[in-house]
């Protein structure tokens, strides 16, 4: 009887476990709010050097996924140049996509530890220069 008791505890700790774990890891985050974060971040410990804005592109919406408009810049870092892209579908209404043509000046804030990292538009900040 003794063992029965005891295998009865141990299965109902484990339910507990288990049940506690899915109640205490929290909800997923999405690419959207990943993104969010990401600029945000940078935003606040970020460092800023100069870059220009190479192109703006519309991709247009393709196997279940959105269409987009990519904020296409380059930089360099301690002689290193780097070319990224940023989306800035979200991020629209803060900017003029119409005036950032080819050579445009900016600034932009990136990683120290991963120059490769970087924003040129944020919800709070922005490098582009009118």
């Amino acid at each position: 009887m003794d063992s029965l008791r005891l295998y009865g505890l141990v299965a109902a700790g484990g339910v507990a476990l288990v049940g506690a774990y899915a109640l205490l890891r929290g909800k997923h985050k999405n690419d959207d709010e990943l993104e969010r974060e990401r600029r945000a971040w940078l935003e606040g410990s970020g460092r800023i050097t100069d870059g220009t804005v190479i192109d703006v592109q519309e991709l247009a919406a393709q196997n279940n996924h959105r269409s987009a408009v990519m904020l296409i810049y380059k930089y360099d870092v301690a002689g290193v140049s780097y070319e990224c892209s940023q989306d800035v579908t979200y991020l629209r209404h803060w900017i003029n996509l119409h005036s950032c043509r080819l050579g445009l000046p900016t600034s932009v804030k990136y990683d120290p530890q991963n120059p490769g990292n970087s924003v040129v538009v944020s919800e709070n900040w922005m490098g582009l220069r009118q």
